[in-house]
């Protein structure tokens, strides 16, 4: 087999005395970063991918449901996964056998980055860090995201950045097409849901009765990106479900609600958990608050679904079709509602305007006359296609981007002049 021209190139810059310092700080399968006074620049760091993840441990959430994924990718196509924090690092290092890297400069990143013939780095968020790694102009960009939602901060004009953007099908077409002017459609990649590939079917519990999760999501970072219900409708929620005959709760919230610096949010929480061990205080009817452990896990013993608009409603409807699903909205207009999240057409929804909400769930668990619509919306979002073809789906997207960026970089002048720079 030929060596690949760009690699040869990557290995001509100087960088002995650089690689002599820089190479104490290989522990396993993860390099840390130089402490002060110490260059990464020149290090040899093979990969055909980079993940690059410049937020701290606090959304490591946002990176730990691809990395069965991306393990599965790195078969084929070898994967780096870059921090620039080195609390994301620790609390990401026991969940994958991928090689990590902590890169604390920007002026190591790009070393990095000059000195190795990477053809593609993902994103799995839009970190405001990510756009020093954009400034790398030799491999191709690709933003994936960390679900697929209606919340506003899903599209951003901040995706004109990016060479491609991953997404899950047509909704989030139709979602970038209301969001954004100007923007290019022919960057826009559907590749379906393939972090949900990976979520075993486990062996669901066998209890009496219905089980019902109750999953908010957190407040956001503004009042346009907040759709949690906890401060308005979760005490009311739990209290209705609690009192159900035959009915487990399992109370199942963003893993930032636990910590909301929000004083509404933040009791309202207290109360819930409160009143779920009152409830129960011997565990024998089986509520649980669970602030750990893999969502998508545990739907398989989930009969029917409470949450606000967010990814955890749509893998719901990935994963179970059939079950039903409960929608909250806090802003109350519901044609809006609609029209921003339209798996509101197949869900009954809690807000201001509900009159019981207790007699909302009773109907939702026992009718359920929303089953047909939810097929429907289960392939807008998502695409028509079998459970598992995604991961397909998303090697392939992989294989043709690192191919054609592989085949273009041959005698292309940003590569020459990144090897001018590292030599230099």
């Amino acid at each position: 087999m030929a060596a690949n021209p760009v690699r040869q190139m990557a290995r001509s810059a100087v960088r002995s005395r650089a690689w002599r310092r820089t190479s104490s700080w290989i522990r396993g399968g993860v390099r840390r970063a130089p402490a002060a006074g110490h260059e990464l620049h020149g290090i040899d760091v093979p990969a055909d991918v980079v993940v690059y993840f410049g937020d701290g441990a606090a959304k490591i959430y946002q990176l730990q449901q691809w990395l069965p994924v991306l393990e599965q990718l790195h078969r084929t196509h070898r994967v780096l996964l870059v921090f620039r924090r080195l609390d994301a690092l620790r609390a990401v290092r026991r969940s994958t056998t991928l090689p990590g890297l902590f890169v604390r400069r920007f002026a190591d990143l790009i070393g990095l980055y000059d000195a190795n013939d990477y053809a593609l780095v993902v994103y799995v968020n839009n970190a405001v860090s990510n756009f020093q790694s954009l400034s790398h102009a030799r491999p191709v960009h690709v933003h994936v995201n960390h679900g697929e939602s209606d919340k506003i901060s899903m599209v951003s004009n901040q995706a004109k950045a990016y060479d491609r953007v991953f997404i899950a099908g047509q909704a989030a077409l139709d979602r970038h097409r209301r969001a954004l002017i100007d923007f290019d459609e022919s960057r826009l990649v559907m590749v379906g849901r393939p972090q949900l590939d990976q979520v075993g079917d486990g062996t669901p519990e066998t209890l009496p009765g219905a089980t019902v999760m109750y999953a908010p999501t957190w407040e956001g970072e503004n009042e346009a990106n907040n759709y949690t219900s906890v401060d308005l409708f979760g005490e009311e929620v739990v209290a209705a479900l609690l009192a159900r005959p035959g009915t487990r709760l399992v109370y199942k919230p963003h893993p930032r609600v636990a910590h909301s610096s929000n004083p509404a949010v933040a009791g309202a929480h207290q109360r819930i958990v409160a009143a779920l061990e009152a409830a129960d205080p011997e565990g024998v009817l089986g509520h649980r608050v669970s602030l750990e452990g893999d969502i998508l896990t545990m739907f398989a013993s989930v009969d029917a679904l409470v949450t606000d608009v967010s990814s955890v409603g749509l893998d719901f409807l990935y994963l179970h079709p059939d079950r039903p699903l409960v929608l909250t909205d806090r802003r109350g207009d519901r044609e809006e509602l609609v029209r921003s999240a339209p798996v509101a057409r197949g869900c009954p929804v809690v807000d201001a305007g509900t009159p019981s909400v207790a007699e909302l769930l009773e109907s939702a668990l026992t009718r359920d006359e929303h089953a047909g619509v939810r097929a429907e919306l289960r392939t807008y979002y998502f695409g028509d296609h079998p459970r598992g073809s995604s991961s397909e789906r998303f090697e392939a997207a992989v294989h043709e981007l690192v191919t054609e960026r592989r085949r273009r970089l041959v005698g292309h002048e940003a590569v020459a002049g990144t090897m001018e720079a590292a030599e230099e």
